[in-house]
């Protein structure tokens, strides 16, 4: 059940519903998790400043159980979701930030219980 948290100074026009249901199938095909069970939230329009510039950026948080790991993963994961940003936003990669978060099952509740559970 991974949780994508997508950060930025742009505004809400550049993220259609065709956006997230995009960024959610990529983000899914990249961390290898089925559709259904992806959390994708965006936080359009924030004041950011990324390497001492508020020009247009993105921070990413990806937080998901048994996939973010290991470094050589996350180097995967990463360099697909800087393909996807840089193209749909019009970003550069310096303009991106991805943090990865690994998630334990007993850290993740749904249905009244925890995933340790299900």
């Amino acid at each position: 059940m991974p949780f994508i948290d997508l950060q930025s100074n742009l505004a809400s026009s550049s993220f259609s519903e065709d956006f997230l249901k995009r960024f959610c199938s990529i983000t899914a095909a990249v961390l290898r998790k089925p559709e259904d069970r992806m959390n994708v939230v965006v936080h359009p329009g924030l004041p950011m400043l990324i390497g001492g510039s508020c020009s247009p950026c993105v921070v990413v948080s990806v937080s998901a159980i048994s996939v973010t790991d290991t470094a050589e993963k996350n180097k995967d994961h990463s360099a697909k979701i800087f393909s996807f940003l840089t193209q749909e936003l019009g970003l550069t990669e310096d303009r991106i930030v991805i943090q990865f978060h690994e998630l334990q099952p007993h850290q993740v509740g749904k249905k009244g219980t925890v995933m340790t559970f299900l």
